[in-house]
Parts: structure tokens; sequence; C-alpha cells
């Protein structure tokens, strides 16, 4: 079981016009006890017991194991004990020519161009849309960079800030400050409300309540099992305050992770509702990343605003999945579900305005604030009739655009473009 660093569907190219899913090289082990790395350790009760007490406990998943940091000596001295299973919990760092050439261009600071951008446009299916509503009483967790919680079109609808990423506390309550600007993007898309001087921009549900969970650092890459551990949290704070929650991720690796599939199942089992992107590394198939191509996931490809075939079209960068279950309208692993507005998404941006970025990160978030607004609208609806609810929709526009779209549930677009009405 190889514990890897995931990173966001995350810093985002306006030059390239896409996000990327980082697949560079792992952290090698430290060459001196002054040097730490993050490890995972499994083995019999005792034992991990003696070792808690030895190294102490960052995230502790039970019979799954508990995460710590250790030095090298630290680490050798784990070793002489062959009861114990002891993993490195990798890091995949973003390549530096992909990381310069990733910098969003200039926000704008005047407000944004459009109060309700084409995406808002789209979903709503109507062009001449001036303000959305709906969500009320829904939690959507984020997680992400964080999210500017005092941006003027999303401070009315912050409910939790939580920050998993500090290296000498595994979370502060309270905290989640946004130095990427990715996370404010994708929760504005989700429930901005046009801002309490009615200049700002609007999201798909701005009755909806943010859980802003800072799960990447402000390169925009994280370790899995903090992600986890925050895919957990928000599962069981939907259990103690009897709430609607859905986890909206735009985030990924190429790479299928334990901790993190263990946690979205466990939030599944719950009655969340978990959304996640599908990836950038398209047009090619069997490229969507992970958790988006989980079962229990909803995995959203990208559309751009060209009509190709009568539909929106598939955007060339979004991730694809397995052409093999074209058809049979059943989600199974590897599958992309759904598709929504990706390219040149308008939003809120970290510094209190506006910025224009594109990925399937983008896309994602018009699916979770659809979600909410619908599950606002059928509070009797459990999670998995949400779901089918997102299914049936997507049926009702086909996506034919677009490399490997076609009639149908298709490998590119997945059942097709869910949209409010």
């Amino acid at each position: 079981m190889k514990k890897r660093r995931v990173v966001g569907a995350s810093v985002l190219s306006l030059v390239m016009g896409v996000s990327m899913f980082a697949t560079g090289a792992f952290g090698q082990q430290p060459n001196s006890q002054d040097e730490s790395f993050r490890v995972i350790i499994q083995g019999p009760t005792a034992d991990k017991s003696q070792a808690k007490k030895n190294v102490g406990v960052r995230w502790d998943f039970g019979a799954d194991g508990f995460t710590t940091t250790v030095n090298s000596k630290q680490y050798q001295a784990l070793l002489k004990n062959n009861n114990l299973t002891i993993e490195k919990v990798e890091e995949v760092q973003l390549a530096p020519n992909k990381e310069a050439a990733a910098k969003p261009g200039g926000s704008t600071n005047s407000g944004p161009s459009d109060r309700t951008p084409w995406g808002i446009q789209a979903i709503y299916n109507d062009a001449a849309i001036q303000a959305t509503s709906g969500g009320n009483g829904i939690k959507v967790a984020v997680l992400d960079t964080g999210a500017n919680t005092s941006h003027a079109d999303l401070t009315n609808q912050v409910e939790q800030c939580k920050d998993f990423t500090q290296t000498k506390s595994p979370l502060i309550d309270g905290s989640c400050s946004d130095g990427n600007g990715h996370g404010t993007h994708v929760a504005g898309t989700v429930l901005a409300d046009g801002g309490s001087t009615g200049q700002g921009i609007y999201g798909v549900a701005p009755e909806a309540d943010l859980w802003a969970y800072k799960v990447l650092n402000n390169r925009g890459s994280g370790y899995s099992d903090d992600i986890a551990s925050a895919i957990r949290m928000a599962a069981d704070e939907a259990t103690r305050t009897g709430s609607k929650v859905i986890i909206s991720m735009s985030l990924g690796s190429s790479a299928k992770d334990t901790l993190i599939s263990s946690a979205v199942d466990y939030a599944y089992g719950k009655g969340v509702l978990v959304v996640a992107a599908a990836g950038n590394d398209g047009p090619s198939s069997n490229t969507i990343g992970y958790p988006g191509a989980l079962v229990n996931a909803v995995a959203v490809a990208a559309l751009e605003d060209v009509q190709q075939n009568g539909t929106y079209r598939v955007a060339d960068f979004s991730s694809r999945g397995n052409p093999n279950t074209d058809g049979d309208y059943i989600i199974q692993e590897r599958d992309v579900e759904v598709s929504a507005p990706g390219r040149a998404i308008e939003s809120t941006w970290n510094d209190g305005s506006y910025n224009t970025i594109s990925g399937t990160s983008m896309a994602t978030p018009h699916v979770s604030g659809l979600a909410a607004k619908i599950w606002a609208e059928n509070p009797a609806m459990s999670h998995t009739q949400l779901r089918k609810e997102l299914q049936d929709r997507a049926k009702l526009y086909d996506i034919k655009g677009g490399t490997g779209a076609a009639t149908g549930d298709d490998y590119a677009s997945g059942f097709g473009f869910p949209r409010v009405r």
C-alpha cells in the first residue's frame, strides 16, 4: 500500500487554459535526524499503542493504522519492531516548469465582468438570469486550498473554517486562509451570494452554507492522510449537526490512495454526497483521476462555452473515463458521471476580487452547487436519491461535442450535463 501526497486539480493556467493533476517525483528518505517525513503505521494493537507513545499521532484511522511525522532516528527505531508495517506517506510535487506556467492571470478589482458568468447561465439554462437562489440549509464542505472567508460574496455563507495542513497541529479550527486562490474560486462557484453591495458574483446555490476545509497548502498540494481526515470529519459533522452535507473536492491524483478511498466510502455510508473532479489529463481515455474515479464519488468532466453537434463541448483537457463501459448508465470505477462548465470560469478570488480560470476543478463546484439547490428543494431525499436526480437531469441534456462524446452515456461526458431546469 503506497501512500502518496495528493495534488489538487489545482494550480491553474490561463495561458494553457487548464489545471494540471501533477505527477512528480516522490520525496526521499531524510539523510539526517533533523529531517522529518510522514509515515503510516499498521500492526497489532499493542505494538501500535507503544509506537504512538514513542512518536505521537497525527491522525488515527483505527484498523487502517495511524499517521505521524518522524525523523530518521525514530524511523529506524520503528523498523526494529517486525510486527509493525511502516509506509511513507509519499509526496507528489508539482513539476517546477508547470507550476511557473500555471500562475493565474490578473484579478479584476473593480468587480466581476459578469455577475452571472456563462457557467451559471448554462446550468440555470437561462441566458438572461440576473441572480441565483437556493441551497438553504445545505452544507457544502469545500476541501481545497482554503477560502477567503472575508470575501464580500462569501462571508455571509461561512459556517465552518478548518485547516488540516499545518505541521505542528493536525487541525486548527477557525483558520482556513487561502494563499493560492483556487479554493476561494471553487467556493464562489458553489455559493457566492452576489455580495452585500449588490455588485458581486453569484454561485449556483447562494443560500447554502460553506464549510471551508483547507487540505491543500498554498502551493496546491497536500498529504493524503490530511485529506482523508477532512473527509471523515465532514461526515462526522453531518451526523453531529444533523445536516445534509455535500463534499466538493477539486483535487486529485492519478493513483488510488487507500486512506482517501476508505474515507470516501465512510462519508458515503454516512449519507454524504461526494463530488470530485475528473482531472485534467484528457482527451485520451482512462485518464480520470482519484478520488473522482471512485464508485462512491460523482466524477465531473469540464465543458466549454462552445457548441458542437448541438450541445456544449467537452474540453480537450478534461480527463476521460473507461470507454468499455459506455452506454450502460452504470457507474463503475474510473467512470465519468456528469459534466459541467469548466473552461474560462469567473469566480471569487483570494485577494477579495475575481478571476477567470479553467479546469475540471471549476466544473466540480457547479455540480456541488446544483446538488445543494436540489437537496434544499427536496429535503426528504437521501444522498443516493439526490445522486440519481443529478443523473436523471444529466440525461435530459446529453453532451455530443468533444473527443469521446457520443449519444447517451459516454466516457467523456458521462450521463450528460445536469441543470436547474
